[in-house]
């Protein structure tokens, strides 16, 4: 929007995507329902995944600070394990690791996976999806349907299945 690609008044927000934790299908449930009860799980566990920062994965990245914040970073070094390629869901699908960290909307799809949850409270980092009408549209009413289009019910119940929470007007 500030260098002048999109109008301001034409972006709208689709959907919102938030950061979830996986265990192989099978696995107990552990308890993530806040802070400190991710903390204990997450010490407990014998090996976690998580895209890798250093590769600009913006789940990655939070949850990096997400283990600063708990205050377990250097404990959880050892017990990393960043995919080289793919999912993260693939690692816990495969037994390579016990817990698994991404985007919900992308452990989702991955076979062999229960989601167990969200992170808790404030630990939590939404990601927004939008779509805008670029300036330079050659057809901004096309556009606009597609934007309409994006908000109905036949697509907000894809964007739901697809583990993302869709936009409220």
């Amino acid at each position: 929007m500030n260098d002048g690609k999109a109008v301001a008044g034409n972006v709208t927000i689709v959907a919102r995507s938030g950061i979830g934790l996986a265990i192989r299908n099978g696995a107990p449930k552990p308890d993530i329902s806040s802070p400190e009860a991710l903390k204990r799980t997450l010490l407990a566990a014998k090996s976690i995944a998580y895209s890798n920062p250093a590769g600009g994965s913006s789940s990655g990245i939070h949850f990096a600070t997400v283990l600063d914040r708990l205050g377990i970073a250097n404990e959880m070094k050892s017990k990393t394990n960043f995919p080289k390629s793919g999912p993260v869901g693939v690692l816990v699908a495969n037994g390579e690791a016990e817990l698994g960290v991404q985007q919900i909307q992308e452990l989702m799809p991955v076979a062999g996976i229960q989601i167990i949850g969200p992170l808790p409270g404030d630990l939590q980092d939404i990601i927004i999806f939008s779509a805008a009408i670029m300036a330079s549209s050659r057809d901004t009413e096309a556009s606009r349907s597609l934007v309409n289009f994006l908000r109905t019910p036949q697509a907000t119940a894809v964007i739901n299945a697809k583990g993302m929470e869709p936009a409220t007007p």
